[in-house]
């Protein structure tokens, strides 16, 4: 009679109920996963662009554009570093190549001059005023047409809030001119009524406010679409939890919605930070007649006026290229305090 020899480990598994360990131990079961797994194959470039070749097609026009209005002008700074003369060939790409160099000198010029600092003190002032009151504002209106229970109206309002973004600074100017100005509706009004009249549009003590007020109107609308897109991420089931437990509209507004636009909050926050020293050039421009060069000079028109007005190409060269680097500055600072609290800014670590 013949006896059949049963591994110890095949036979003490059959006893307790459980599977028993395939040949070779835990070594062949490794190897075993190891060989029904796939290596992954990295897809080469061919591959990737045959693959989304439509979508790349599709942005190529805005990449060209991108490249010839705002990385091909850099190449410009270099007439910073010179005493540039247009004047010395009759192609004015060729003079740069035959323009003297004299180094820091244009930054030094700038750095003396004490109308640079007087528009480096209306930009920072500008944008402290549009940081304080114009930033706010779009996420009060997106909260305030996000709690509007009939869509219809909430369309409606943020069409209507949204509206005077597309129209340009000309138009803009022109009505706050025809309600605020000296002959303005106001103006007229109280003249008619045997007050005195004003003209706030002129008045240099009012003229930041009346800057910042002006874009508000003009552009929360912009902001007021950012805001409800990241709102309408936030799922209904939160709402409806928090109500069941007993929590109000302003609590759910404050544990619920605000918590969920703090990603994009802290974006645009950075964003415009690095934006501190353009604060509006056309606006700005179109008003400095009226008002002024000392309530209106910034940064921006300040180049504009020392390039165009009076070609000093290198002096405006060297005076933007300042602001370009402190605004580089302010966006690289500005994220990494967005990081330091725990929020992602323009890039993640």
């Amino acid at each position: 009679m013949s006896h059949s020899t049963v591994p110890r480990d095949s036979a003490e598994a059959k006893t307790s109920g459980e599977p028993a360990a395939p040949p070779g131990g835990a070594a062949s079961s490794g190897a075993g996963r190891r060989a029904g797994k796939r290596p992954e194959r990295k897809v080469g470039f061919r591959v990737r662009f045959r693959r989304d070749r439509t979508l790349i097609l599709m942005t190529l026009p805005a990449v060209l554009l991108l490249l010839v209005f705002n990385y091909v002008p850099v190449l410009g700074n270099v007439v910073a570093f010179q005493d540039y003369d247009p004047y010395l060939s009759e192609n004015g790409f060729v003079a740069i190549f035959e323009s003297p160099w004299v180094g820091l000198e244009q930054f030094e010029r700038v750095f003396a001059d004490s109308e640079f600092w007087h528009a480096v003190q209306n930009t920072f002032v500008l944008f402290f005023l549009q940081l304080v009151l114009y930033f706010p504002v779009p996420i009060v209106l997106a909260l305030l047409i996000n709690s509007l229970i009939r869509p219809r109206v909430r369309a409606v309002a943020q069409a209507i809030m949204y509206l005077p973004h597309f129209f340009s600074w000309v138009l803009v100017v022109t009505v706050f001119q025809q309600i605020f100005g000296g002959a303005g509706i106001i103006a007229q009004t109280l003249r008619d009524h045997g007050y005195s009249g004003f003209d706030i549009m002129t008045d240099p003590g009012v003229f930041k406010y009346l800057v910042t007020i002006e874009m508000v109107w003009k552009d929360a609308g912009w902001g007021i679409i950012v805001f409800l897109a990241a709102l309408s991420a936030v799922s209904n089931d939160l709402y409806e939890a928090a109500a069941m437990d007993g929590a109000g509209r302003w609590r759910r507004m404050w544990h619920i919605t605000l918590p969920a636009l703090r990603p994009v909050i802290a974006l645009l926050l950075v964003l415009r930070v690095g934006d501190a020293l353009t604060v509006g050039f056309e606006q700005l421009l179109l008003q400095r007649d009226a008002v002024g060069p000392d309530a209106s000079e910034v940064l921006d028109t300040y180049v504009w006026w020392n390039g165009i007005r009076n070609q000093d190409f290198s002096y405006a060269a060297a005076a933007g290229l300042i602001k370009g680097v402190v605004g580089l500055t302010l966006v690289l600072v500005a994220n990494k305090v967005a990081h330091l609290m725990g929020e992602q800014g323009v890039y993640k670590k």
